[in-house]
């Protein structure tokens, strides 16, 4: 978890800032951002099928990638880096396309923030 001008917000291992997508849908078991939607929103991956997740306070688990690696999700949602986000505390994929949003440690979408547009 990170302090950003959006407020509290999820971040992975490296300090980066996580988002979630409008157009998965909460506990499929699947994501809907795969092939090139993957190269620019790469999935936040983990080595343990029970990953945590410092300061998150949602629940915490995985889905199975297309390529078979671990996609944490957070209250059943899969979360996702930015490509354009190149150090920690960058938020510049916050509200592209009107579908990608920053995530709370809740596991909210946070869509009220100013971000990269």
């Amino acid at each position: 978890m990170a302090q950003s001008t959006a407020g509290a917000i999820v971040v992975g291992s490296k300090g980066l800032s996580v988002y979630s997508f409008t157009k998965d849908t909460k506990d499929s078991g699947t994501s809907t951002c795969t092939a090139g939607c993957a190269t620019t929103w790469p999935p936040v991956t983990s080595t343990s099928a029970t990953p945590t997740v410092d300061g998150v306070t949602g629940k915490v688990g995985t889905i199975p990638t297309a390529d078979g690696k671990l996609q944490v999700t957070i209250n059943g949602m899969p979360i996702y880096y930015y490509s354009k986000d190149q150090a920690a505390g960058d938020i510049t994929g916050q509200g592209v396309g009107g579908a990608w949003y920053l995530v709370a440690p809740s596991g909210e979408m946070i869509k009220s923030a100013a971000g990269g547009y």
